[in-house]
């Protein structure tokens, strides 16, 4: 025999949820206290979670700018399936329309609501803020394409049409077209650095891992709408890790890699601890022995004289064979936290003349510029290592401040060092122009160098959905480069940008304040937040 429902179950309801929701941003009647009617979607009430549930109008009305969907913040118990009379009052949270305080929660039966099937980007007429508190599912693939906030706040993104790229990589995308493909992920969570971080297991997921089917509640909160999962999303390994680089091929092989802040000194840009300075140069070993360079020009190395780079140096010979590498004293490493470096394979090739560097006042970092031939004879090259003027904001005025055209703040800055780099080539032996040059592909520094004939090399050798280095705010694109002089470009055998760090989460890098200690490996993965780029050159 059924049980008999509650007498608060003939209390109907005062309004429907597309009458709460409304057709614009925020409710039409925020402020008022309602009684509505739906079944449970999406279950949150752990203390650890939202302390809450959705609710959705099995019964909606026929506006599809209004959602039928709606947040309850109430911890009163009930289950996915559950027809129940809400009663609350109608308020606003970040975004989110939802009921709280709530008075009632009264369980009246069970009841049936189909997930909306919806692709992205979204058809005319659909927005996300018609879909707020709905029940909804993605047939299509998705692509994972971020990863930064995976450990901290279990979020991930994904996108549809693969991993989304910079706008000024120039791949035709643009921010608009890339928010409209991109979804946020969340894990209805509260707790921040948590023990267990989702999407780590049976291995922790890549940027490029894929998913169908995807499942759940939007919500909305912190600036952004997101998918609360009401089925756990499984990934493909679509993006496996790449155990080398790709065969550039030539006679000795040149390559480019941000150390991401190797430091000496405990406490300043890189390690704070004993332990996770050793867990950095493990790493860093890792990747350098992997790339198998004869010769690398190295980032954000710290300008402690050469105290970091003998350290980072002996660790690296201790593991392919003492006396492998050596490295150029650079004559003018100038005053930043941090400096460029060049290291080489003795046996392999040899400097010509003294290092040199620019006196150009443009630079916060100058450049290291080293000549150097075959040992067994061949062509000379002319390494000249950059690490130009970043992105961030601080400080920026007048042509420094942001342009509002993608290329971020301090682009004049950095046209300014290209220029400066452009006239140095011109008077040294085959430049080989690398490193991290905080510009993607299709940005005026980029242009300016290869508007006074330097030739990138990445470009003609890597495939279009390959060449990235970095990902920063989900999207993917090339900050470091290696371009070349084009009598040596028709030296180049090849070139690979190898995978290592920018698909990987950070919570498997080096330090331990947050990341949880079984995901550390003393591998090349997750060595920098940088992939280092490698090329091929037949000098003989």
């Amino acid at each position: 025999m059924a049980l008999a429902e509650p007498a608060a179950c003939a209390v109907p309801a005062s309004h429907q949820i597309a009458q709460v929701q409304g057709a614009g941003n925020a409710s039409p009647i925020a402020g008022q206290t309602v009684r509505v009617e739906g079944v449970v979607t999406g279950d949150y009430q752990r203390a650890d979670q939202l302390k809450g549930f959705f609710v959705q109008d099995p019964t909606p009305d026929d506006d599809p700018k209004t959602s039928d969907g709606l947040f309850v913040y109430s911890t009163t118990e009930v289950s996915p399936g559950d027809r129940v009379l809400v009663s609350g009052k109608v308020v606003e949270y970040s975004g989110l329309t939802e009921l709280s305080p709530v008075t009632a929660v009264d369980v009246c039966g069970r009841g049936k609501v189909a997930a909306d099937n919806v692709r992205l980007p979204l058809e005319d007429g659909v927005t996300r803020e018609s879909l707020e508190g709905v029940l909804v599912r993605f047939g299509q693939q998705l692509t994972a394409t971020e990863t930064y906030q995976l450990g901290r706040y279990g979020e991930l993104t994904v996108a549809a049409g693969g991993r989304l790229f910079q706008p000024t990589e120039g791949r035709g995308d643009t921010a608009a077209g890339n928010a409209e493909r991109a979804l946020l992920i969340d894990d209805a969570s509260t707790v921040q650095n948590p023990k267990t971080v989702p999407y780590t297991d049976p291995r922790v997921i890549r940027i490029g891992s894929t998913t169908a089917g995807l499942e759940g509640v939007l919500s909305e909160g912190f600036g952004s709408y997101r998918l609360q999962p009401t089925r756990t999303p499984h990934f493909a390994n679509a993006n496996p890790r790449p155990k080398k680089p790709q065969p550039v091929g030539g006679d000795v092989r040149v390559a480019s890699f941000n150390t991401l802040n190797w430091f000496t000194t405990l406490n300043k840009r890189g390690a704070n601890t004993a332990a996770e300075q050793e867990r950095q140069l493990t790493k860093l070993v890792a990747a350098l022995k992997g790339l198998d360079a004869d010769v690398a020009g190295l980032m954000e190395v710290e300008n402690n004289g050469d105290t970091a780079l003998k350290a980072l140096v002996d660790r690296l010979n201790a593991a392919v064979g003492e006396g492998t590498y050596t490295w150029v004293k650079h004559p003018k490493p100038g005053t930043d936290e941090i400096h460029v470096a060049v290291i080489y394979k003795a046996a392999k090739v040899k400097p010509v003349g003294a290092a040199r560097s620019s006196d150009a006042p443009v630079f916060e970092r100058p450049p290291l510029v080293q000549t150097f031939e075959p040992v067994a004879g061949g062509t000379p090259f002319t390494m000249v290592v950059n690490h130009f003027k970043s992105k961030g904001c601080g400080g920026a005025t007048g042509p420094d401040a942001d342009q509002g055209d993608g290329q971020s703040c301090y682009n004049a800055r950095r046209v300014s060092q290209a220029k400066a780099i452009a006239e140095l080539t011109a008077g040294v032996p085959n430049p080989v122009v690398l490193g991290d040059l905080n510009a993607y592909t299709a940005e005026d520094p980029i242009k300016t160098l290869t508007g006074a004939g330097l030739v990138g090399q990445t470009e003609r050798f890597v495939r279009d959905e390959q060449r990235y280095s970095y990902v920063f705010d989900g999207q993917s694109g090339e900050l470091d480069h290696v371009l070349t002089g084009a009598d040596l470009s028709k030296r180049v055998t090849g070139a690979t940008i190898w995978h290592i760090n920018a698909d990987e989460p950070t919570i498997l890098d080096y330090n331990q304040e947050y990341n949880p200690p079984s995901l550390y490996q003393p591998d090349a993965f997750r060595s920098s937040d940088h992939d280092p780029v490698l090329i091929g050159l037949d000098l003989r």
